[in-house]
């Protein structure tokens, strides 16, 4: 389908005094983050009983946003320095874009999450070069049905998950006419206080390198874990040494297992295999910090496995993934204070994968941050999707994400292999018979 730009803007701040605040501090966590813009896109069907047309909602929309800026202002200024944040009257780019078609046919003719990128105000995924880029980028994607794409960019540099989730929650609350101040907003800088930044401080070029630089032509698919399908891989994982799987991990810890079969397949050489998880360490900190605190309050949990000379045994590998994430510290001060040994074991990592030695994944669980359950006035999504790194990007290594599916109980995962490795994946009988791969899109109705 096509998609014709309509209209460019700048959306400010609703506060004309933002230029009076101070700079906000980045954490030493945003310093070291990589700057790429992480994709979501929100599906709306035209409501049958709503009074509001279409042109009412998107300047409702736009006006919310506004509002939303000026709750969480860093949001709306420029990167300086890889030290603070500032000029917060810059604002967000905003985009309208017409789409011919419907978009019910969209979806079901979407089995390649690709394709979903026309609809984003920058591509995704990505290593920026500008640091001076802009926070947040939105564009809203009208359909001849009436239908709406409500896509977002968020920079990594302070968007983390329940960064995003709070934001969204904040502009959703305005845009329906409600509340939506942020409750604690003293805490907003709550990371920079806990974690202060390193003056001249660099990026890392081996956590860049980690991330970026694979070479390979990959693709994206997206599959759908039924209730009885996570149950059984929770079974599976249990052990001695891990009595209470969680469902994220032992689904994490099936996607790992055939992701390093894949790899095997393809390359024929038995390689070791790394795969880091961000954990969100806002609720484990004593006293714990509310999601609308601004920036990257994770952790990542790096587990490595060497499957030479030995079968792949799922609850081996969700027992590594939980000491994993166990080990990553909640104290701040362990935290600042195993910042060397952190640098010294991404440098390490990122070595074995540069130089073929090993491969590397990384998975990010949105389970319990973003739900796409977000009513502008326009009722809830039908659909939450995250685009699919397209054809044309080399750069980004392995990724994977974990959300919740429409289905009861149903878990989403969003993959990205090298196209050898998808096209193993996709012919895995065993992997099959857990997975229904595009179903999620298939039986969506709009």
């Amino acid at each position: 389908m096509e998609v014709h730009i309509t209209s460019k803007q700048m959306i400010k701040p609703s506060s004309s005094e933002l230029h009076l605040l101070e700079p906000f501090k980045l954490s030493f966590l945003d310093q070291l983050s990589i700057r790429m813009y992480t994709p979501v896109i929100l599906f709306y069907p035209k409501p049958s009983d709503s009074n509001i047309d279409g042109s009412q909602f998107l300047d409702q929309l736009k006006q919310s946003l506004s509002k939303a800026l000026t709750q969480f202002y860093p949001v709306a200024g420029r990167l300086k320095n890889n030290l603070f944040i500032t000029d917060f009257n810059e604002g967000v780019p905003y985009v309208e874009a017409r789409v011919a078609g419907r978009l019910s046919d969209f979806i079901e003719k979407t089995e390649k999450l690709e394709a979903m990128n026309r609809l984003l105000p920058c591509p995704p995924f990505r290593y920026i070069q500008d640091p001076t880029t802009p926070q947040l980028a939105v564009q809203v994607n009208k359909f001849d049905c009436g239908g709406i794409a409500l896509a977002l960019c968020c920079f990594h540099k302070i968007f983390d998950g329940p960064t995003a989730y709070s934001f969204l929650n904040s502009w959703a609350a305005f845009s329906r006419g409600a509340n939506g101040e942020i409750p604690n907003p003293e805490l907003l800088g709550a990371s920079s206080r806990l974690f202060p930044p390193i003056e001249s401080m660099l990026e890392s070029a081996a956590l860049k390198s980690l991330f970026f630089n694979d070479g390979r032509r990959k693709m994206t698919r997206s599959f759908v874990f039924d209730a009885n399908a996570i149950t059984t891989l929770v079974l599976e994982a249990k052990s001695k040494s891990l009595e209470h799987p969680s469902r994220a991990l032992a689904l994490s810890a099936f996607l790992w297992k055939h992701a390093i079969q894949a790899s095997r397949s393809v390359s024929g050489t038995v390689k070791p295999s790394i795969l880091g998880q961000p954990v969100n360490i806002r609720r484990r900190l004593n006293p714990q910090l509310p999601s609308c605190s601004i920036g990257n309050m994770f952790g990542m949990a790096i587990s490595m496995y060497n499957p030479v000379g030995k079968d792949i045994e799922l609850s081996e590998l969700a027992y590594l993934l939980r000491e994993a994430t166990d080990s990553v510290p909640n104290d701040p001060q362990v935290v600042l204070q195993g910042f060397k040994t952190m640098i010294e074991q991404v440098s390490h990592v990122e070595e074995m994968v540069s130089k073929g030695d090993a491969e590397s994944y990384l998975l990010s669980n949105w389970l319990n941050t973003l739900d796409g359950n977000e009513d502008f006035g326009w009722g809830e999504p039908t659909l939450f999707s995250i685009p699919g790194i397209d054809s044309q990007n080399r750069e980004m290594r392995n990724l994977m994400y974990l959300k919740n599916a429409r289905q009861y109980n149903a878990i989403e995962a969003w993959v990205s292999l090298s196209e050898k490795e998808m096209g193993f994946l996709e012919r895995d009988a065993h992997f099959l018979a857990f997975a229904s791969p595009n179903s999620y899109f298939h039986k969506t109705k709009i």
